[in-house]
């Protein structure tokens, strides 16, 4: 069995029309959609980055003992998944831009790539990630 870690990036929403809604009614789905509540709203997520799980481990392992980074990743081991949202965009990009110095070439990689997810999110926030652990 193996197990991996997968971060997945929010590519887009939309809302479960599966009924059909009168005018009024659209205009609260639209307002609670800008808001930030999700009343019939699917998110759809796309796998973005895939770590083997104890590479995953090593990869974070990187990062300052101790640090508020170092404990948001963690809650991968600990409760199987997180959610990297705006709140965490300034704490990470930090922490892992300065882990690079002593990370290995694939684990540069995978920083480069979530820094880049981090950007998307700093860009426009209403992206997050999806981070979890999977065993085949």
């Amino acid at each position: 069995m193996s197990e991996k870690v997968v971060f997945s990036q929010l590519s887009r929403k939309f809302i479960d029309e599966n009924d059909a809604k009168p005018a009024e009614a659209q205009q609260v789905v639209y307002y609670s959609l800008a808001i930030g509540h999700h009343l019939g709203v699917i998110d759809c997520l796309e796998a973005a980055l895939t770590c083997p799980w104890d590479e995953y481990l090593a990869w974070i392992a990187t990062l300052e003992a101790g640090s508020e980074a170092r404990r948001k990743m963690e809650g991968v081991p600990k409760y199987g998944e997180i959610v990297i949202d705006i709140n965490h965009v300034p704490m990470l990009a930090n922490a892992f831009d300065k882990a690079r110095a002593a990370q290995t070439s694939q684990q540069k990689e995978w920083s480069t790539m979530l820094l880049s997810m981090l950007h998307d999110i700093h860009q426009e926030n209403a992206i997050y990630l999806m981070v979890r652990r999977l065993r085949d």
